[in-house]
């Protein structure tokens, strides 16, 4: 089969619409992953200031990572937590 470009140009035109469709949702994840990096740049500089301010970065993402949870689950983990504790003796 040898490369035929005018049927490749035909189907790139007939499916034109599909084209810039494709092009707009690439658009809008670029956008969205500019965002992302900004965020996770203003995130960093929080932390950097929790820090500076005093505070344990690590423990604030542990909080953090509680908070999203529900509180049957975190209410389960630190029942757990709590009995291993006491089996280690500490």
């Amino acid at each position: 089969m040898a490369f035929d470009a005018t049927e490749t140009t035909d189907a790139a035109s007939q499916g034109n619409i599909a084209a810039d469709r494709l092009r707009s949702i690439i658009e809008r994840i670029e956008r969205l992953e500019e965002e992302r990096k900004a965020l996770a740049s203003d995130i960093k500089d929080i932390y950097a200031e929790a820090k500076s301010a005093g505070f344990d970065v690590a423990v604030l993402r542990q909080l953090i990572r509680i908070r999203k949870q529900e509180p049957a689950e975190v209410e389960e983990q630190e029942t757990l937590l709590d009995v291993y504790r006491r089996a280690l003796g500490m």
